[in-house]
């Protein structure tokens, strides 16, 4: 029987270390500070964003909540962004996806200040990522990282198959995957919508990561028994026996999959924990490149 990745524990220890380090900043002056934009009422972006303050407001950081209507224009999310990219109190920018269709999100991303991406979203980052260099890692990818290790899982030298091509997710996750160092030197492949034979890859994986976002789209017999499989799927399934009406199921046949892997993370609790610690990290790894900036003119060195 497959152990089950207990993202929320793993999530919830490293939150306990980014509050320790946090009061510490707070005690040199530096408070770090993310800014959340939303717009419009999405239920499951609000839910996000809701999430996401409240594990701000426990780790102890300063969180600035700023709402635009669904109508809202382009230039005014992007204005939005320049006051955050302005403000001495902010050190990450959190603009929440998917923006309504009206707006570019590409354009938008863009107008971050590279230095305060903390969704590890703007091309500046995701180039230095792909050259294995320092960045501001998308949250997601690289709480995947964080779990396989503290999971004992080694990347190096297994061949690992990502199911999902997304630029939030897949892409990203296959280049860190690549590059050489702690939990990283693996044989990636990348599967998509356009694969042949998508099982017969899924069956060759070590480690197996379903990002897809189709409900149950992996089964028992698409994986290898032994493998570690990390389900990064969260899809919305219409249940009459839940109060808001819908059950939330990843992309795979998790209890199918009990008997054949060896580790496996759960939807819910599983990856979705991770995402906001590393949003916590990269908020705190940006004061931290304030606190050495302001350290620095104090010195004048």
């Amino acid at each position: 029987m497959a152990e089950i990745l207990d993202g929320k524990k793993i999530a919830g220890d490293m939150r306990a270390l980014i509050r320790g380090e946090t009061q510490a900043l707070a005690l040199r002056g530096v408070r770090p500070g993310l800014a959340v934009i939303l717009v419009g009422e999405d239920p499951a972006s609000v839910s996000y964003v809701s999430a996401k303050e409240k594990a701000l407001a426990e780790a102890g950081m300063f969180s600035l909540d700023r709402r635009l209507p669904e109508s809202a224009r382009e230039d005014e999310l992007v204005r939005l962004v320049e006051e955050c990219n302005a403000d001495p109190r902010i050190d990450g920018i959190l603009v929440q996806l998917p923006l309504p269709k009206h707006i570019d999100e590409q354009r938008v991303l863009l107008r971050v200040d590279p230095s305060k991406d903390a969704d590890g979203f703007h091309p500046f980052n995701l180039g230095k990522l792909m050259l294995g260099q320092d960045a501001f890692y998308p949250c997601t990818p690289y709480g995947i990282l964080k779990m396989l290790a503290c999971a004992g899982v080694r990347a190096r030298g297994k061949h690992v198959v990502i199911v999902g091509r997304s630029a939030t997710v897949g892409k990203p996750l296959a280049n860190l995957l690549l590059n050489r160092g702690e939990g990283a030197d693996a044989t990636v492949t990348v599967c998509h919508s356009a694969t042949a034979d998508l099982a017969f890859h899924t069956r060759q994986a070590d480690i197996l990561i379903a990002a897809a976002g189709r409900a149950g789209l992996i089964t028992p017999p698409m994986v290898k028994p032994g493998a570690v499989v990390i389900d990064v799927g969260v899809n919305r399934i219409p249940d009459v026996s839940k109060k808001k009406g819908f059950r939330l199921q990843g992309d795979t046949d998790f209890e199918g999959l009990l008997p054949v892997a060896a580790k496996i993370s759960p939807v819910p609790g599983g990856v979705g924990p991770m995402t906001i610690a590393m949003l916590l990290h990269n908020t705190l790894k940006a004061a931290k490149a304030r606190a050495e900036r302001e350290n620095q003119k104090e010195t004048g060195v």
